[in-house]
């Protein structure tokens, strides 16, 4: 599979990455631990090396007690921790019904090291501003960021749902390895920042680039996700009547070009991403082997500038409300 450059650093991963979030956190009731971690074991028997993870990504056991995803995803890679590139985000708080954002330099000192003792390691690859704090000035993260560079608790970092005003100002204190922003087939709102990337050398990193599963095809009501506990995905508007109607008019068309490729409409969501942009990673998710081993193969996928445009067309004559958290 081809390898995807982590910005202007030496380090190489593979083109599809893994997003572990939905393991313990808004996708339904935890798994138990030890299932999770066996997912997490047998995506790098796939070959999965790029796995993400975050501080906030928590949910709530049955028996009450609280899920960290990092606690999980550290369990996991113990075994080939040095083989993986392994990614963490700080600065945010789920709150009921809103985030809460807190970038100051002390909580950063506070995360990294809680961080550090979850995922049972001494150094974290890529560390993520998980979201701006309009509170903290960009300059000042970055100062952090270079700090924690040196002292070795990190080796490279990034920012989550930024613009290119924050990426730049941020960019001219410590470079900027990554970004992970939402992006998708159904969500383009931040291509203006592909060009930012290419021009400073920082690599795009996609997370829900299936629209949280929408563009599988595989759900086609709220029903389908059972209880719906601890589920974010039943209050996104891509699961409305509506939702559902349009995102299957665009899996016509995909799924007619995905037949020349014997891809399946996910796979195509990616390969669709991966063949318009050389420095893009997406990092889809998913508590089923068979998707993760199917998610993983898109990346060995290539499609012709023909047949990206046919979609890019279809794309520019529709809108989709989508949901835009993370």
């Amino acid at each position: 599979m081809r390898k995807v450059r982590l910005g202007k650093t030496d380090i190489y991963v593979n083109a599809v990455g893994l997003g572990c979030m939905g393991l313990t956190h808004a996708s339904g009731i935890p798994l138990p631990k030890k299932q999770a971690v066996e997912i997490l074991q047998k995506a790098h028997d796939m070959g999965y090396d790029f796995y993400d993870t975050a501080q906030c990504y928590t949910g709530i056991n049955p028996d009450g007690s609280i899920a960290y995803n990092e606690e999980v995803v550290g369990e996991a890679i113990k075994p080939f921790r040095k083989d993986i590139i392994l990614c963490t985000k700080f600065g945010v708080k789920h709150m009921g019904d809103h985030l809460e954002f807190d970038s100051s330099p002390q909580t950063i000192r506070k995360s990294i090291e809680e961080s550090l003792k979850k995922l049972q390691t001494d150094y974290i690859d890529i560390y993520y501003q998980h979201r701006i704090d309009p509170e903290v000035e960009p300059e000042v993260v970055a100062s952090v960021m270079k700090e924690l560079i040196e002292e070795g608790k990190i080796k490279a970092w990034g920012i989550s749902e930024t613009n290119e005003e924050y990426l730049r100002r941020a960019h001219a204190i410590c470079p900027v390895t990554v970004i992970e922003n939402r992006y998708s087939m159904m969500a383009r709102w931040h291509e203006n920042l592909m060009p930012v990337c290419k021009e400073l050398g920082i690599t795009y990193v996609a997370f829900s680039p299936l629209a949280n599963g929408a563009l599988s095809g595989a759900y086609q009501s709220i029903k389908d996700f059972g209880s719906g506990e601890q589920d974010f995905r039943v209050d996104m508007p891509q699961y409305s009547e509506e939702g559902i109607k349009k995102t299957n008019e665009l899996l016509e068309v995909v799924s007619k070009i995905g037949k020349k490729h014997h891809a399946t409409n996910a796979q195509m969501s990616l390969a669709w991403m991966m063949n318009k942009y050389d420095f893009i990673i997406p990092i889809p998710g998913s508590r089923k082997l068979e998707r993760l081993k199917s998610n993983y193969e898109a990346g060995n996928i290539e499609l012709s500038q023909e047949e990206i445009k046919t979609i890019d067309d279809k794309l520019d004559s529709m809108e989709f409300n989508v949901f835009g958290g993370h």
